[in-house]
């Protein structure tokens, strides 16, 4: 069956954002993008003009994909440190296997590289420290950022040992440092 000749910039993207995590985007190329999307090369340079325009396109694409889930999250589940977790752990989910992990880092590099991804990134990160943050009453401030920053040293941790599924392994570290710095948030939800 042939590929529809139609796709809107978000499939667009969504491919785009998958060949990047399997090639890099160094190794992108509108001709892989073609073969990819069934639409010609020429049509996506009309649509995106540059290498670089469809890099930041999809990296923005992704970024807003971001800012909606952890909005949701952060606006449906309970504001209880059993929320919180959730959060993250929803948050997790993405990662799935080792691979998938270590391919999307191949697109973190692409935010880590552009100051405007970089801002980007910090916005989120603060947003989600305040929401998590919430969620703990009398938590010392800055106690969500030191939250965050517990869940992605256990995706570096478990990224080396991957032997449980990694959702399931990041809430158990920050079960564990719940415990051991916020025992009383931990024993209320018993």
């Amino acid at each position: 069956m042939p590929r529809p000749r139609k796709a809107s910039d978000a499939e667009i993207l969504d491919h785009t954002l998958a060949l990047m995590e399997q090639l890099g985007s160094d190794a992108l190329t509108f001709a892989a993008l073609a073969e990819r999307t069934g639409l010609s090369g020429s049509t996506l340079v009309q649509r995106f003009g540059t290498k670089q325009g469809l890099i930041a396109a999809a990296v923005a694409h992704a970024w807003d994909a971001l800012d909606r889930q952890t909005s949701e999250l952060l606006q449906n589940e309970p504001s209880t440190p059993e929320g919180a977790l959730d959060i993250i752990t929803r948050l997790t989910e993405q990662y799935g296997d080792i691979d998938t992990y270590a391919d999307k880092l191949r697109v973190l590099r692409e935010d880590l590289r552009n100051p405007v991804f970089r801002a980007r990134g910090n916005a989120w990160v603060n947003a989600l420290a305040a929401g998590l943050e919430q969620r703990f009453a009398g938590a010392p401030r800055g106690f969500g950022l030191q939250l965050i920053a517990q869940w992605q040293g256990a995706l570096i941790l478990w990224a080396f040992a991957p032997t449980k599924p990694v959702d399931r392994y990041v809430r158990g570290h920050l079960s564990r440092f719940l415990e051991a710095f916020m025992p009383q948030a931990r024993k209320r939800k018993r």
